[in-house]
């Protein structure tokens, strides 16, 4: 069962998508387990504010691995035969992968102070909410 799925996530979401309609052709319960597990699992790539899921990770994981293996990407280029072109693209390259890295970095910053500004917007509205309702409150000087 485990190579099946491993083999599904090989071929990625349409292979995930045509066993779902097959399962629903079938006998829908098993289509609909089938949905289920796709969103449980996270393998219909729907994170949360933006998270990157399990599936996706795996993929790229997968990819990578597999161009090193190629040879032909990242830094597994072959060799052009002129060496300036060379260190030009890796030097291009190293600098595109830290400002990935860095843009991936603002990214996270950005949504931690989106987050934060809407818990501390929160918290002040709760303040006042408790303030209202604690002097709408008759106290002994009101009596």
């Amino acid at each position: 069962m485990a190579e099946v799925i491993e083999r599904l996530d090989d071929w990625g979401k349409p292979a995930w998508i045509a066993v779902m309609v097959l399962g629903f052709v079938v006998f829908w319960p098993v289509g609909l387990a089938i949905l289920a597990y796709l969103i449980w699992s996270g393998r219909m790539g729907c994170g949360r504010n933006g998270e990157i899921s399990r599936w996706q990770a795996r993929m790229a994981e997968r990819w990578g691995h597999k161009r090193g293996n190629w040879g032909m990407y990242g830094r597994g280029y072959p060799s052009s035969g002129n060496r300036a072109f060379d260190e030009y693209r890796e030097e291009t390259l190293r600098r595109l992968e830290e400002e990935q890295r860095e843009f991936r970095d603002f990214l996270d910053r950005l949504r931690m102070a989106k987050d934060k500004a809407e818990f501390d917007q929160f918290m002040a509205e709760r303040r006042n909410r408790a303030r209202n309702t604690s002097s709408d409150e008759p106290g002994p000087e009101q009596l």
